[in-house]
């Protein structure tokens, strides 16, 4: 019997249960992004059990996860597939993969945004995107932020100045757990 070959010790939290996936289907069903992806979240999942690497790195469907647990809340096997998402993730920006620029730049600023204030600030969220992307784009988002500015949606926050992000402790931890270097 031939062997499978096996995902990236990246995986490794979720790398057997991957193997138990039974393609169902649900993941798919549940995705509210399964439309616009270019491999459905069930295929990936095939794909990755097959040891299919290269092309699910260099597909655009994890950069549309939306993050939103449907898939993980209702897979009946209990797969972590959110989780294994930002692992692909992080995967693909280690190695350098560059097809989704837009996506990888947008992954990066919302995760410094984050950890340097343990939530969200969208006007630093979106200068960070801007400057790493194409900072005239910025300027067709200007009458939808001035609409939402001017109902109290969004507010002007000037950046804090700060030494260390308030989720540093956290994260370095877990890139200690995973045995990285943050």
């Amino acid at each position: 019997m031939k062997r499978v070959p096996e995902f990236p010790d990246e995986l490794a939290p979720a790398r057997k249960k991957l193997h138990t996936c039974i393609q169902c289907g649900t993941c798919t069903a549940s995705c509210p992004a399964a439309e616009a992806m270019d491999i459905t979240p069930r295929k990936m999942w095939r794909m990755i059990q097959l040891g299919l690497k290269d092309e699910v790195l260099h597909s655009k469907t994890m950069w549309l996860c939306s993050v939103c647990y449907s898939c993980s809340v209702r897979c009946p096997r209990g797969i972590p597939l959110t989780d294994t998402i930002a692992h692909l993730k992080q995967l693909a920006i280690q190695e350098g993969i560059k097809e989704y620029p837009e996506s990888t730049c947008f992954y990066k600023a919302f995760g410094e945004v984050m950890r340097r204030y343990g939530r969200m600030r969208e006007m630093e969220f979106m200068a960070r995107y801007f400057l790493s992307t194409d900072l005239f784009a910025a300027l067709d988002y200007v009458p939808m932020g001035l609409a939402m500015l001017r109902r109290g949606k969004i507010r002007i926050e000037l950046p804090r100045l700060m030494g260390k992000g308030k989720l540093d402790k956290l994260f370095n931890r877990v890139a200690e757990l995973e045995g990285k270097q943050s």
